[in-house]
């Protein structure tokens, strides 16, 4: 049945009308994402009249190969400058701006744009094979859930903040105050707005992301005559070109990093409302968190942009499985697409895949072509993008900050936008002077408005607290919360406290009993498989007598005597 669909759609989308239609929304998608402050879901809207006059799978294969692109576009200028092209493309930058510094932007890009490419691939798949059956874990979502999966997010805090964590929790709540601040969402409460009119729409996340990274990096590099004058990097007056070869070996090395991350897009993209910008952070930090050089992270790591840009790509693959499979958009982007499947008389549904089979899998389809020449697309547009390099900081700010300016107006058309802009530039560059973290601020400010929202409506719905602790999704981030707030001091002390040896069978243990709530056959399974896990480390350490392993530099010294 399956491949008698996806033959039908061969004969759907392999049509030279439709692969340039894709060819040239993969290549909109690229320029928009690359340009901070134009984003996807502008570039997607901009999209949509042009499609009316297309048939259904001619006009939703053109909208997906301006979201694919988006995805991907937004690496390139994260990596070469350090400002992130579109809010999924932020951890990117933690480790693609430093690599490209350091002389090896090809790398960088290299890295990003194949674990993109692998990313959206494996995300495809998942879209075509399991597309019903994974988009029933949105519809067992509820406020309560979707609150402890956004507490869970906020506790990535203390990875982000690296060795500064009292400046990154700072951060952090600094984040979370902006957020709160202009009219509640769900009452119309005015806060924080003292008595002025303009601050009751409250500060918009773009403005925001580009000040704080885009405005206060360029305020940085200009900031006197000598570095104004250099160009993006040292090496910058040299040919530069992707260095194709050396990034696959880097992310054959980080595979397992690579699936984990994907997977996690794909989990992030079927939650409505979660998107790109929540997985790429998340994807981060897990990477971070199982690393075996976690001090690397932030330094031009390779498996920090393997996990980054392997995540907001699959994120795409997730969200379309909701919006086919349910009728629910997985986020804006998607929405504008229900809108266009709505224009054309289709109407997604639970039997929308049963029903149209060979539309469906028109449109699995074409997100898996789009994802090809994204690959082919990306790799001509990087040999031009790159040239950037080599142009004096002086004049490269200029441009981007009126790109910035141009993007963040057509959001709202309002001027308070730009205000809004210069602003948090100006904040953000005084936070780099001072030493404290942007990315935390930034998590709280994208967080901070979803945690409130669910909150009031898991409070409005019934005001029995314990439904945090008995719902076993909300159970199951709770938990994974409280481990993930211990585990920056697990891993400093791993291998020289006696508790460190009682983490990972704790975590195993204690992830067992939701899986149980959640019935069914598959997760009763693997909660079994937990128990079992846990039960067979916290007998080897009984065996072993709770002995802590030698520290490697304890090792080497006693070699050496």
């Amino acid at each position: 049945m399956l491949i008698e669909n996806v033959i039908g759609a061969f004969g759907e989308v392999v049509q030279i009308k439709i692969l340039l239609l894709m060819a040239l929304g993969v290549l909109s998608g690229l320029i928009a994402g690359a340009i901070p402050g134009f984003t996807i879901t502008m570039a997607v809207v901009l999209t949509l009249p042009f499609t009316f006059g297309l048939s259904t799978v001619e006009g939703l294969s053109t909208m997906i190969g301006v979201f694919v692109g988006g995805l991907s576009g937004g690496l390139m200028s994260g990596i070469l400058t350090g400002i992130p092209g579109t809010p999924s493309s932020v951890a990117t930058t933690f480790d693609g701006f430093p690599m490209a510094r350091k002389g090896r932007p090809g790398l960088a890009l290299g890295i990003g744009v194949w674990s993109s490419f692998l990313g959206g691939i494996l995300s495809a798949i998942l879209l075509m094979t399991l597309a019903p059956q994974l988009a029933r874990i949105g519809l067992e979502f509820g406020p309560w859930d979707y609150f402890s999966l956004v507490l869970f997010a906020l506790t990535i805090t203390a990875s982000l903040a690296g060795e500064n964590l009292v400046k990154g929790l700072i951060a952090g709540a600094l984040g979370l105050l902006v957020a709160s601040i202009g009219e509640d969402d769900i009452n119309g409460v005015a806060r924080f707005n003292f008595g002025t009119d303009t601050l009751k729409q409250g500060f918009a996340f773009l403005p925001v992301l580009v000040g704080l990274f885009a405005f206060s990096q360029l305020m940085n590099d200009v900031q006197d005559n000598t570095t104004a004058r250099k160009p993006l990097m040292e090496k910058g007056a040299k040919a530069v070109r992707v260095e194709h070869l050396a990034a696959l070996r880097a992310i054959a090395g980080n595979w397992i990093n690579l699936i984990r991350s994907s997977l996690i897009g794909v989990f992030t993209g079927i939650l409505p409302a979660a998107g790109g910008s929540i997985s790429n952070i998340l994807a981060y930090d897990q990477a971070k968190k199982a690393s075996k050089r976690p001090q690397d992270f932030g330094t031009g790591c390779a498996e920090g942009i393997v996990a980054s840009e392997a995540a907001n790509n699959a994120t795409a693959g997730g969200a379309l499985i909701t919006m086919m499979a349910l009728g629910i958009p997985g986020d804006i982007v998607t929405a504008v697409m229900l809108g266009a499947l709505l224009i054309h008389d289709v109407v997604p549904s639970p039997s929308f895949i049963g029903d149209q089979p060979v539309l469906a899998y028109s449109i699995f389809l074409a997100f898996f072509l789009a994802n090809f020449l994204m690959l082919g697309t990306q790799a001509i547009a990087l040999r031009a993008f790159l040239m950037v390099t080599r142009i004096p900081m002086y004049m490269l700010a200029g441009v981007i900050l009126a790109y910035c300016a141009i993007g963040v107006f057509a959001l709202h058309n309002v001027t308070f936008d730009i205000w809004t802009l210069f602003w948090f530039g100006m904040l953000g560059y005084v936070m780099r002077q001072l030493g404290f973290p942007l990315a935390p601020m930034i998590l709280g400010v994208v967080l901070g408005g979803i945690a409130e929202v669910n909150l009031s409506r898991a409070l409005a719905i019934s005001d029995d607290l314990g439904l945090f602790i008995t719902r076993p999704w909300s159970l199951f981030f709770l938990i994974i919360a409280i481990f993930s707030m211990v585990f920056p001091w697990y891993q400093k002390h791993r291998g020289r406290k006696i508790w460190t040896l009682g983490f990972l069978p704790a975590l195993c243990l204690s992830l067992a009993p939701p899986l149980f709530m959640m019935g069914g056959i598959p997760r009763p399974i693997v909660a079994g498989m937990l128990l079992a896990i846990g039960a067979w480390l916290l007998v080897s350490r009984h065996r072993q007598g709770w002995k802590l392993e030698l520290p490697e530099e304890h090792e080497v010294h006693l070699e050496e005597t």
